[in-house]
């Protein structure tokens, strides 16, 4: 029984960090729908495969480096540990980089593949403008929360999940209901 409860020690924080990450265009369809109305969450929605597309790419990244890690660490080689976790963050950043580079480009043209047009368009542009400028940050983000739980930190994890998530509750707020 001691299996099933060290398995659910990590299952269990990894199933709510999760369950975290898929509902922050949630609460920015929230805000901007209450905010700005239906265009804007017209856009939104437009907008979402780009931002799940961010995390896609982070969680690839960091749960290979994270599986590698973790086989380096069931063989005792440490050198090989410290390759795959420094390799999966030299990539993270040099991911996000390259796809906030290429959304503040291609933000028009990528909106307009997905049907956007008018006021939707001019929106999403602009929603699109601010995942661009974080895009690094959410790549990284994402990426290092399986190496942070393959190194025995499942609940810090979970918490900087969470952390992420209150955050981006009080930007939103702040950046959309009070700066508009």
């Amino acid at each position: 029984m001691k299996n099933a409860g060290e398995f659910f020690s990590y299952v269990l924080p990894s199933l709510a960090a999760f369950a975290l990450s898929g509902v922050y265009a949630v609460v920015d369809g929230f805000f901007v729908g209450n905010s700005i109305g239906d265009a804007g969450l017209a856009a939104i929605n437009f907008a979402f495969p780009v931002t799940a597309l961010l995390q896609a790419v982070g969680t690839g990244i960091g749960m290979g480096g994270a599986i590698r890690f973790a086989i380096c660490g069931a063989q005792g080689d440490a050198e090989g540990e410290r390759h795959y976790f420094s390799s999966a963050l030299l990539l993270l950043l040099l991911c996000g980089a390259l796809l906030s580079l290429l959304f503040f480009v291609l933000a028009g043209p990528l909106l307009g593949a997905l049907g956007a047009e008018g006021a939707t368009l001019t929106l999403g542009m602009e929603y699109l403008v601010f995942i661009a400028a974080g895009a690094l940050f959410q790549v990284f983000g994402t990426g290092l929360i399986p190496l942070i739980r393959n190194m025995g930190g499942s609940l810090c994890a979970m918490f900087a999940m969470s952390a992420g998530f209150i955050a981006n509750i009080i930007l939103d707020w702040l950046f959309i209901m009070v700066f508009g």
